[in-house]
């Protein structure tokens, strides 16, 4: 099977499963990270056929919502690439970069282990920020029945991913901007990753300063 047809075909698989989700995991998720990917990828020279696979499916089962279980994507992923005769050793890459993907906490460092991944990690990052990012935040903590924001709760720090993924329950949409969307932009792996991200920053930064201006009741 050629290229192209793999690609549409994964796409469509994707959105079968995706489309109307509501928690901001969503197929219009996956298909900005796709194309922000294409956008990095092409300016990074890197195997492209590995990013847009992995973008397309890097959000096909998230931990999140399976019990905090990271190999149920592995196995659709594997499963689904071999019915379309994908080479083994571009499943392993595939699977390699969507089991690495996620942010794992503040303290914890990730290294950038293929070009591949840093594409797909920025480009899934950046759908993470910005004015696209703050919806999310919303729809996941509605989702998951966080608060808003409630001061009485502290911004952490994680140590560890168990830690961070504890937190969904017990942290507040507001932390969750300093528990890690503004962390992101210093995160990024690619020039063209850390150029994308400065604008998306900059807004976040401008909303959290009008969001507390409101709770305390200034104009």
């Amino acid at each position: 099977m050629d290229r192209e047809l793999i690609i549409e075909k994964t796409k469509e698989f994707v959105k079968s499963k995706l489309l109307g989700e509501a928690s901001g995991h969503d197929w219009w998720h996956t298909y900005r990270v796709w194309k922000n990917a294409i956008t990095i990828g092409k300016k990074e020279k890197v195997d492209m056929v590995i990013v847009e696979l992995a973008a397309l499916l890097h959000d096909i089962a998230d931990y999140k919502f399976n019990n905090g279980d990271a190999s149920t994507s592995s196995k659709i992923v594997e499963e689904w690439l071999k019915g379309l005769n994908v080479d083994k050793e571009i499943i392993t890459k595939v699977n390699d970069i969507i089991e690495r993907i996620s942010f794992k906490g503040a303290n914890v460092k990730t290294e950038k282990f293929t070009n591949e991944y840093a594409v797909v990690q920025d480009a899934d990052r950046l759908d993470a920020i910005g004015a696209i990012g703050i919806s999310r935040v919303f729809a996941f903590g509605g989702i998951v029945g966080r608060e808003i924001y409630n001061p009485e709760i502290s911004v952490e720090k994680h140590d560890s991913f168990e830690q961070y993924k504890n937190s969904i329950q017990t942290s507040t949409s507001i932390n969750h901007f300093y528990e890690k969307l503004l962390l992101l932009k210093d995160l990024m792996n690619t020039k063209t990753g850390k150029s994308l991200a400065q604008n998306r920053h900059s807004y976040m930064e401008e909303y959290l300063n009008k969001f507390m201006d409101e709770w305390n009741g200034k104009e």
